[in-house]
């Protein structure tokens, strides 16, 4: 039974959370586009927002960039520059900053959401437990660079860049990349795709603007006439 569930977790799983993601976002810009937003409460208590939202959002844009190069950029680029312990050790010092960063920002925003009593009653169930879920996903993150110390040639993370490559590139079996692998790992992966899961149906579907967002550089230019 632990083996199914093994081959479910992270080898079917991976793609139900994917494929909600992506066309769960699409039918709610399309029915729901009023709800397309953060849902800001800095009208009702600026306090520490500006500095945790800040900490937050630059350190988890740190965070995710590095997580999509450096588990899907491929070996043969990357190898000829540098070692796969030397790879290992940059993911644990850039992530771990950012992370650091992310995760006190993050405790600044919760303890400023529940503490304050307006904020609490006007915030959703999902709004909380997206950011509860999301400061767990940072802890574990922050528990894998601590953990990935104890092992530096880079064995294990070439392990965890494979299962991701081969997420995206639909391999077979690939469950079976990460057996042996230690659960802090697992768990971190398997609540990274539930997040994903339930982002449609959350306030994080404001991402999907902040990323169409970088077409406004490729705008063309406005033309004004006088009359």
């Amino acid at each position: 039974m632990g083996q199914y569930f093994h081959q479910f977790l992270f080898g079917i799983y991976p793609y139900i959370c994917l494929a909600v993601l992506l066309f769960g976002s699409l039918v709610r810009f399309d029915r729901e586009q009023y709800t397309w937003k953060s849902d800001s409460s800095q009208l009702l208590r600026r306090g520490t927002l500006r500095i945790g939202s800040n900490l937050f959002h630059w350190g988890i844009l740190v965070v995710v960039m590095g997580h999509f190069v450096g588990f899907l950029a491929p070996h043969w680029l990357v190898a000829p520059f540098i070692s796969a312990s030397m790879h290992q050790l940059l993911a644990m010092v850039a992530g771990g900053v950012a992370g650091l960063f992310a995760i006190i920002g993050l405790t600044m925003l919760i303890v400023r959401r529940l503490s304050d009593t307006r904020i609490r009653r006007n915030s959703k169930t999902g709004d909380i437990v997206i950011v509860l879920m999301l400061w767990v996903q940072l802890a574990l993150g922050l528990g894998t660079v601590v953990l990935s110390a104890r092992h530096m040639d880079g064995a294990m993370f070439e392990q965890l860049t494979d299962y991701v490559k081969g997420v995206v590139t639909f391999r077979s079996n690939i469950a079976g990349l990460l057996d042996g692998v230690p659960l802090v790992y697992q768990t971190h992966i398997a609540l990274g795709f539930t997040i994903f899961l339930v982002s449609p149906f959350t306030r994080m579907v404001h991402i999907w603007s902040g990323i169409a967002s970088v077409a406004y550089l490729l705008r063309p230019y406005q033309l004004v006439r006088k009359r």
